[in-house]
């Protein structure tokens, strides 16, 4: 097992402007999207004969602790690494089909994303580039081609398209509607699996996938296709929720990082090991989150939490004063539940 990674330095972690939940999705939209998850979890149970068991998807260790269960699905706790993870979980062919027919991501294509697409731009995707461009100033990383791997609706990558910031900026992205969104933002895609490139792109100074590994199968294996893709030298970096930060402690499997999709809820530690053993040397992990302590204040007032004397002070009483320098608090130490980590490939 991996020792503790060290909390990132307050220098090291500019958090940007204020976030909330609220802005990422709209409130008069939220009714709406969470009916169309529920019907989406709903038609993933009738396939319940197709749920696989797991080992540990960042050590491999079959030892697993029960950790809660949430939406009819089993979450389980790695003895080894703390890994929380879904198993039995939908097998790789089932998870195919729920993305492609997903009621949830129609809903979210047609009334959030177009909804908070400025903010997410503004708040996120802009402050993102800025992170990356940052990490490669730092370490000495060629601003070449940068490839994007599950763009979604591409919004980071036309950013980082239209910024100037790299010389190429390419999306791999297999889903048909999503890469086609990608297109319509100006966006260079090649639609395949990044498992699957097979010298489709030369090898990428680069590479990002954004709140994408917690969704994956495999994780392992999506970690060394992407060692396969980034250029000696070249720079990886990975951004998930991480299962110890400080809404996942309190909140536990009532946490919003925990659904049915979120099938692989890695720690500092954990991501770290899984990226060291498919051959890539750890530069930098952060938790640079902004809506921790937020979601746990919207569970508190919501009555789904008892808040102890000290955290209702700062979360609820005082809130307008302590609520956003206690959550840099977290981040700045390693506690938010929004985990991002750089490594590079070894030359």
């Amino acid at each position: 097992m991996t020792g503790p990674v060290a909390p990132p330095s307050q220098d090291d972690l500019p958090l940007g402007q204020r976030l909330s939940e609220h802005e990422l999705c709209p409130d008069d939209l939220l009714a709406g999207q969470e009916a169309a998850f529920a019907r989406d979890i709903v038609r993933l149970h009738q396939h319940d004969d197709q749920l696989v068991a797991v080992a540990c998807p960042a050590c491999g260790t079959d030892r697993p602790d029960h950790a809660f269960a949430k939406f009819g699905f089993a979450f389980q706790r790695c003895p080894e690494c703390r890994t929380v993870y879904m198993s039995p979980r939908p097998s790789e062919a089932l998870m195919a089909d729920y993305y492609a027919n997903s009621e949830n991501y129609a809903y979210w294509a047609e009334h959030i994303f177009p909804a908070s697409e400025d903010t997410r731009r503004e708040k996120i995707h802009k402050p993102w580039l800025a992170r990356v461009a940052e990490y490669c100033d730092r370490f000495g990383i060629d601003r070449g081609t940068l490839l994007e791997v599950g763009p979604g609706f591409g919004t980071f990558s036309s950013v980082a398209t239209q910024s100037g910031a790299f010389r190429r900026v390419v999306a791999v992205e297999p889903t048909p509607e999503m890469a086609a969104a990608c297109r319509q933002r100006g966006v260079e895609v090649i639609e395949k699996r990044i498992e699957d490139l097979d010298g489709a792109v030369d090898r990428a100074d680069v590479v990002c996938a954004f709140e994408v590994i917690e969704h994956l199968f495999e994780p392992a294996r999506f970690v060394r296709g992407i060692r396969n893709v980034v250029a000696p030298g070249g720079l990886l970096i990975l951004s998930c929720p991480n299962g110890e930060g400080f809404d996942m402690a309190l909140l536990g499997g009532k946490a919003l990082a925990v659904d049915a999709e979120h099938v692989n809820l890695f720690n500092p530690d954990s991501l770290s090991r899984l990226v060291r053993d498919a051959g890539f040397e750890i530069l930098s992990v952060q938790t640079p989150g902004r809506l921790d302590a937020e979601l746990v204040r919207d569970a508190a007032l919501a009555g789904d939490i008892v808040l102890d004397p000290f955290l209702q002070r700062v979360l609820v009483d005082e809130w307008e004063r302590l609520g956003w320098p206690f959550q840099h608090f977290l981040a700045e130490n390693g506690l938010s539940s929004h985990m991002w980590l750089a490594a590079r490939r070894p030359e």
